[in-house]
């Protein structure tokens, strides 16, 4: 028997999820929502960090509920308890809310090693934990953050940050880039190209047969007809034209401030900013705890809690769990909408 034969099949999704930085949140968060038993009836959860360090943090939190087992053979998983890969031998010290080089590194070799399980087929979907942008550089590191570091792993050029809500679903064309490179960086072609991502995701991954999107404006009043930019004019009102004449439901550029503050966004099935703290923003106001980062566009399934490291409430056992939970889940929803399987409704 070869390997492949060998490996067993689950009849729920594996669902890894990376330690992130081990001095923030991440790993209390990832013990309290595993706690909940009730998640082991939709998956089996696999998580990449250290057995040390999750014992570390289940004696400060005092959390007699999480119970875990190693994973001593490569896709061989409990369905009872959570799983965990050990992805490195050496003791990284742990400096609860500090920011510290071998953290970085840590959190590095669990991502490594969990696209190296997903792309052995080992996992069917990634859910990644809180990094620190900075102190994770390094020679095989050098990203702006987990998004553009799969989309190289997995040979993908066209792929979409989309935050995830109960209310609504946010895209942005540039994401993670200095403001004032906004301006230059639009360019209908890319536009366009993130258009289509959006509208190709809603349609897979969310199920969505005509998806109705909105676009959002660059400048103060969508540019009030060319007074205070022309970028609309010029840029995005061409390529929502073209994709409406191929029957796709895009409509705008809207003025941002209007579009949210008179809740304009719920006849929406998707929204697209132009950049990142005009879609963040008011999505954190409205989703707050209950978000989740989903890159779409990936040949794979990555998805992500909405905040980051947290190092000023870490090991404080005062971080919500909830985003990391509805990341966990809509992994999940995801890996059953792409295989065509029944989604049963989550706890």
């Amino acid at each position: 028997m070869d390997n492949q034969e060998e490996k067993p099949i689950y009849d729920k999704p594996v669902i890894g999820i990376t330690i992130g930085d081990v001095n923030g949140v991440g790993p209390e968060i990832i013990i309290k929502a595993l706690s909940d038993t009730r998640l082991l009836n939709y998956i089996i959860p696999v998580v990449y960090g250290s057995t040390k360090v999750m014992a570390f943090y289940r004696k400060m939190l005092r959390a007699n509920d999480f119970n875990y087992t190693q994973v001593k053979q490569p896709g061989r998983y409990s369905q009872k308890k959570a799983n965990v890969v050990n992805c490195w031998e050496q003791m990284v010290e742990i400096n609860v809310g500090q920011v510290t080089s071998e953290a970085g590194i840590a959190a590095f070799r669990g991502l490594e090693k969990a696209v190296e399980d997903l792309k052995e087929g080992l996992i069917d979907a990634i859910v990644t934990a809180p990094i620190n942008k900075s102190n994770i550089q390094q020679e095989n590191f050098n990203f702006a953050g987990h998004t553009e570091y799969l989309a190289e792993r997995f040979e993908s050029k066209d792929f979409l940050m989309m935050m995830v809500g109960e209310q609504l679903r946010v895209g942005v064309v540039t994401a993670h880039i200095p403001i004032k490179e906004v301006a230059s960086t639009l360019t209908p072609e890319l536009i366009k190209q993130k258009l289509k991502i959006m509208y190709s995701s809603l349609r897979k991954d969310f199920n969505i047969v005509k998806p109705k999107i909105a676009v959002l404006g660059l400048n103060p009043h969508a540019g009030d007809n060319g007074l205070l930019g022309d970028e609309e004019e010029q840029l995005i009102k061409p390529v929502i034209d073209a994709m409406k004449e191929k029957g796709m439901l895009i409509y705008g550029p809207y003025p941002a401030d209007g579009f949210f503050g008179a809740g304009t966004y719920k006849n929406f099935d998707g929204i697209m900013a132009m950049y990142h703290d005009q879609g963040l923003t008011p999505f954190k106001v409205i989703e707050f705890e209950s978000g989740v980062n989903y890159t779409a566009g990936l040949p794979m399934i990555r998805t992500s809690p909405d905040h980051g490291t947290g190092y000023n409430i870490a090991g404080k056992s005062i971080a919500s769990e909830k985003s990391l939970k509805e990341a966990i889940y809509l992994a999940r929803d995801i890996v059953y909408q792409r295989s065509d399987k029944k989604i049963e409704v989550s706890a």
